[in-house]
């Protein structure tokens, strides 16, 4: 197989991956439309903003002249992806309504620890992570795909400590002894 014909396979999967992974938020959008917010973390916007930054050195087209992603690269881009929207496709079809854009909690909030949250707290953001690595790896200059790493990485630290405080003031010892036994959003760490 040529590196011309794998790049164009791994570049088609990958968009089909990000169409699918999208996907994964329309139902618990409906699902959650209507329902009031009861409490919000406004700084958890700044964590969105540095995701969006991140992302946008990933997909950013800033690479010298005659660059080619490696084989190896292109093929770990087409391993990573479809992982990603299973795991989207699991965290969203578990959190439902309880679905938000930015840190907030509704009426009747429940503590969802079924399904990917019996594994991590924060799958979503495992599977943004492991999207963005995937882009990286089939479409990104390094040094680009370093750079989008670190911003998305801080933003993702902000929205998870904003998320947990939430949860933490709502569910008190319940989102403790959660916090406790699984992991944020990458498996065996913190």
């Amino acid at each position: 197989m040529t590196l011309h014909l794998l790049r164009t396979i791994a570049l088609g999967e990958l968009a089909v991956c990000w169409v699918a992974w999208m996907m994964a938020f329309m139902r618990p959008r409906k699902m959650s439309a209507g329902k009031g917010k009861i409490i919000r973390a406004p700084v958890s916007r700044w964590g969105i903003f540095l995701n969006t930054v991140g992302f946008a050195f990933v997909f950013a087209y800033v690479r010298p002249q005659g660059f080619e992603k490696s084989a190896p690269a292109l093929i770990a881009s087409m391993i990573l992806a479809p992982p990603a929207v299973v795991l989207v496709w699991a965290a969203t079809r578990h959190l439902g309504a309880y679905w938000r854009y930015e840190a907030a909690l509704i009426n009747d909030h429940k503590l969802i620890q079924t399904g990917a949250y019996n594994r991590l707290r924060h799958p979503i953001y495992a599977s943004m992570l492991v999207m963005l690595l995937a882009t990286g790896a089939a479409w990104t200059w390094w040094p680009m795909l370093v750079a989008g790493t670190v911003f998305f990485l801080v933003g993702i630290e902000i929205r998870v400590h904003a998320e947990d405080r939430l949860l933490e003031e709502y569910f008190q010892e319940e989102f403790l002894e959660y916090r406790d036994r699984v992991r944020a959003y990458i498996p065996f760490i913190r």
